[in-house]
C-alpha cells in the first residue's frame, strides 16, 4: 500500500540525499512541486513535478525555468543549470503526462532529456509524502 524507496544518487539533493528512505503514497493526481516516484527502465526514480498536462515549459540558457510564461520560484534547487537538455522550447506537456526535474539540475537526467522525457501517468507509482530515514531528518512532504 505504501511503497518504500531508498534514494540512490545525487539528482534530488539537497531535498533528498543518497541513502534517505522515503514512503510514497499511491495516487493518480499530482500538483506542481510535489515529489513523485515513477518507473523507468526497470528502476524507480524520484523527481519533482514541474509541469502538469497542458502546461508550457521554457528553460533559458542559465537554467531558469518558466512555467506558462512566468518565472518559477525554485528554492529547492541550489544551482540552476540547463543540464542534459535536448528539447526545443517552448515545450507543451502532453495530456496524461508530467514534466519532472531533479533538484540538482546539473547532474539530473529528467524530462529535459528525451531519454526519459515526460512521465506518463501510468508510469507513476506514487508521491513522496514522508522521509523515514535517517531519523534526524524525518519529515512530511
Amino acid at each position: 500500500v505504501l511503497p518504500v524507496l531508498q534514494i540512490e544518487g545525487k539528482s534530488m539533493e539537497p531535498t533528498l540525499v543518497n541513502g534517505d528512505v522515503v514512503l510514497l503514497t499511491k495516487t493518480t493526481s499530482f500538483d506542481r512541486g510535489e515529489l513523485c516516484g515513477f518507473s523507468w527502465n526497470n528502476k524507480l526514480l524520484i523527481k519533482r513535478v514541474i509541469g502538469i498536462p497542458g502546461d508550457w515549459i521554457e528553460i533559458d540558457t542559465d537554467g531558469t525555468v518558466y512555467l506558462n510564461g512566468e518565472k518559477l520560484d525554485e528554492p529547492y534547487a541550489e544551482q540552476l543549470s540547463v543540464g542534459e537538455c535536448d528539447l526545443e522550447f517552448p515545450f507543451q506537456v502532453p495530456q496524461e503526462q508530467y514534466f519532472v526535474l531533479g533538484d540538482m539540475r546539473e547532474s539530473s537526467i529528467d524530462s529535459r532529456n528525451t531519454l526519459i522525457g515526460c512521465v506518463a501517468k501510468d508510469q507513476i507509482v506514487g508521491k513522496v509524502f514522508f522521509r523515514i530515514w535517517p531519523f534526524k531528518t524525518i519529515r512530511f512532504f
